[in-house]
């Protein structure tokens, strides 16, 4: 394990420690520190928005970090890239009910879910906003959507992008038997 790997450790640890919004609240409070919206941070920045939150590095090891994960040689972070690497690993068993969930939304079967393949699936008829006129039931359905969708909210998530988000959710579990429950449970698998 070289430096750089040791450190995105360090981290993880740290993060995971917080319990269920580590890596979550990490990834909301890194994203306000980015105020050009570049999704990018340099060494400085890491290492000084690390510190507020008590996760402290040396200069060596933000600038090792900030190197790993740059991606266009501007000497700045992939925010996106280094918050997926601080998730740990899932298990196959999380992949398969994740696939699992996923092929249950995408009913046309074309590998990406649209608020089209929603609709065969959920009714946003009893939502609220819809009840008291505020949204459409289209708008229910995209802003469901939006949740799994990266940054860029084009209106359609990717296996890739729903593995993504429930990364996320899967670092906040437990173990196995607890995830592949909650996901049973959650989508009606």
């Amino acid at each position: 394990m070289d430096a750089v790997d040791a450190t995105v450790e360090k981290l993880r640890a740290q993060c995971l420690s917080r319990g269920a919004l580590g890596i979550q609240g990490l990834a909301r409070f890194f994203r306000r520190l980015d105020r050009d919206k570049s999704r990018s941070l340099d060494s400085g920045e890491l290492q000084r928005g690390l510190a507020e939150l008590g996760l402290v590095l040396d200069a060596a090891e933000a600038e090792g970090v900030c190197r790993r994960w740059d991606r266009d040689g501007s000497g700045t972070l992939d925010l996106e890239e280094f918050l997926r690497a601080l998730r740990p690993p899932m298990s196959q068993a999380r992949e398969a009910v994740i696939a699992a969930a996923f092929a249950k939304l995408d009913r046309s079967g074309d590998g990406v879910v649209t608020v089209d393949d929603l609709r065969g699936v959920y009714s946003g008829h009893a939502h609220p906003k819809v009840r008291n006129g505020e949204w459409t039931e289209e708008e229910v359905l995209r802003r469901f959507l939006d949740n799994f969708d990266s940054s860029e909210k084009d209106g359609q998530v990717t296996l890739a992008e729903f593995q993504d988000y429930y990364s996320g959710v899967s670092a906040s579990v437990d173990t196995d038997e607890e995830f592949v429950a909650m996901m049973t449970s959650a989508w009606q698998l």
